[in-house]
């Protein structure tokens, strides 16, 4: 890693057609969101010292371009929208056009510490695709399922077919997301270790080791906040607030959430750990949220030493 003072920082706009970049204040262009146009601005880079390119989360559209890049041997960060916002108010900033957005990023990396991205595991990212496809179907079959309530006869027959042709294409993605993780020897053996705890299912399972890259590499804490279950602090002068979550991967955190829901009925330890905290007066959601913490820590440490054995 180079010095901090010595890394030449690019912001990145990424749109679906164009890629709009700032190397330096006076040093600003853009190109096609092809492959030559990335290639031309991975040459371009690769002209820099110690080329580290700030970009956001673009809906996907920076998944291929972070993807090159990173196989370019050059350093990424990819960063939330919000937070870039944020720091834009802070300037006083409130003009946004894409050559000003690769500006902006580009200070935003200057300013604030930031964590490198990483290499996507293919076979991790070919599970995030079969999930997330299993969580549109899910959410279409709600919806389907909603409006059966309120449907006359001749809706309610059409929407009856339509129920019938979404429990269909979950069970055949759910089984394609097996097979996917039966047919690879480290995803199949992550998966049946976080299984050893009870509460933990197989859609967990995949939701971790497709959205979670970071399980069994980093402390509990900081998992925990990464996920947006760890508490944090609104106090002022004498002025104590409750603490609440927020931020975090919402994906993984709504399905922890129906696995703690399992959890505290049917895993022994955990009921208890629920109960206890009952017993001091929590609300319930405060409970649950600290089960799912306490499975998240436990989970991490499964991963992390292959001879953590679990309380019986």
């Amino acid at each position: 890693m180079p010095e901090e003072s010595q890394v030449d920082y690019v912001g990145v706009d990424i749109a679906e057609a164009r890629l709009d970049y700032c190397i330096a204040e006076k040093n600003e262009g853009s190109c096609d969101n092809g492959p030559e146009g990335r290639q031309q601005l991975i040459k371009r880079l690769k002209r820099l010292p110690h080329p580290r390119v700030i970009c956001e989360a673009s809906g996907g559209y920076e998944k291929v371009v972070v993807a090159e890049l990173l196989a370019a041997g050059l350093e990424v960060c990819v960063v939330q929208p919000g937070r870039v916002r944020a720091f834009a108010y802070a300037e006083g900033l409130l003009a946004k056009t894409d050559r000003i957005d690769a500006r902006l990023l580009r200070r935003f990396g200057q300013k604030v510490a930031l964590r490198l991205a990483e290499p996507a595991d293919p076979a991790a990212a070919m599970l995030r695709e079969l999930l997330e496809h299993r969580r549109q179907l899910t959410q279409q079959l709600s919806e389907v399922e909603g409006r059966l309530r309120l449907a006359g006869p001749t809706l309610a027959k059409l929407l009856h077919q339509q129920r019938g042709f979404l429990r269909q294409q979950i069970d055949t993605v759910e089984k394609m997301i097996g097979e996917h993780i039966d047919h690879d020897p480290d995803l199949r053996q992550k998966a049946e270790r976080l299984q050893e705890m009870k509460g933990v299912g197989p859609v967990l399972a995949a939701t971790l080791l497709a959205y979670v890259p970071e399980l069994g590499k980093i402390d509990s804490a900081k998992l925990s906040a990464l996920i947006g279950v760890a508490p944090h602090p609104q106090d002022s002068g004498t002025t104590l607030k409750p603490r609440h979550v927020r931020g975090g991967r919402a994906q993984v955190r709504h399905v922890l959430y129906m696995a703690a829901i399992a959890a505290a009925r049917f895993n022994p330890l955990l009921a208890a750990f629920y109960q206890r905290l009952k017993a001091r007066g929590k609300p319930a959601k405060v409970c649950l949220v600290a089960v799912m913490r306490k499975m998240l820590c436990v989970l991490n440490r499964l991963i992390e030493n292959p001879n953590f054995a679990l309380a019986q």
